[in-house]
């Protein structure tokens, strides 16, 4: 799980992770939450839900990314439940939001699923609670306005 403000390195941390995994031959695949939660929803108009669950739960690092962007309906709650559950001690997963993950128990509508889904999730997790007092793109934007300045 990772935490942090707009900016703070969260996905670029996360997608590293995933580019080592790979590098060492392990599976690896990125979504948004959002993106996922719309692939979940076609998956099922289109009758291939369990192969899509499938699929995901046989990939060795999942990284979901933009946790808590909203509150989630029941629904959703439910797809990112199974998604926790299929994955639970099979598979790893990587969460990142800007919301701290004790306030995550609140995007949901029904606390029974709440718990469920962080008691699959928190447990064995390593949590990286990432402070900044800038963003990285306003640091780099910051970076590239002194090099432009110094090359005139």
């Amino acid at each position: 799980m990772i935490t942090g403000k707009t900016g703070s390195g969260k996905t670029f941390l996360a997608c590293a992770l995933g580019n080592s995994a790979c590098r060492h031959g392990y599976t690896v695949k990125y979504y948004r939450i959002p993106e996922l939660l719309l692939e979940i929803q076609d998956a099922k108009n289109e009758n291939i839900y369990s192969k899509f669950m499938n699929q995901l739960q046989n990939v060795k690092l999942l990284i979901l990314d933009d946790i808590g962007l909203k509150s989630y309906t029941l629904e959703e709650s439910r797809d990112i439940l199974e998604v926790a559950e299929s994955r639970y001690n099979k598979a790893s997963t990587i969460l990142s939001g800007q919301i701290p993950h004790t306030h995550w128990y609140d995007l949901f509508p029904d606390p029974t699923i709440a718990d469920a889904i962080m008691d699959r999730i928190v447990h064995n997790a390593y949590i990286l609670a990432l402070d900044s007092k800038k963003s990285m793109r306003e640091v780099m934007a910051e970076k590239m306005i002194r090099e432009a300045e110094h090359s005139d």
